[in-house]
């Protein structure tokens, strides 16, 4: 939960001093700034989340295949003996 919070402190203020340097650098208005920040700042809120679902997938398909390997192996070794 915790850390939850301490991601939204985190991209608030990092996009109110992208917000602050984008108009006060270059010609773009207020308006113009406010929906390429929102977008932003919504998907890196969730890209983390989108990554732990790949990688946590990936390696349960990992998990999975060694054990199909160790099952045919011991079946191989069965018919073997």
């Amino acid at each position: 939960m915790m850390d939850m919070i301490q991601r939204i402190i985190g991209l608030t203020i990092g996009v109110i001093v992208t917000l602050i340097l984008l108009v006060a650098m270059t010609s773009v208005t207020w308006d113009e700034a406010i929906v390429p920040l929102v977008i932003g700042a919504v998907a890196a809120f969730f890209w983390p989340i989108v990554v732990a679902f790949w990688l946590g997938r990936r390696a349960k398909q990992r998990r999975e295949g060694q054990i199909q390997d160790e099952v045919q192996r011991q079946m191989n070794q069965q018919n073997r003996g």
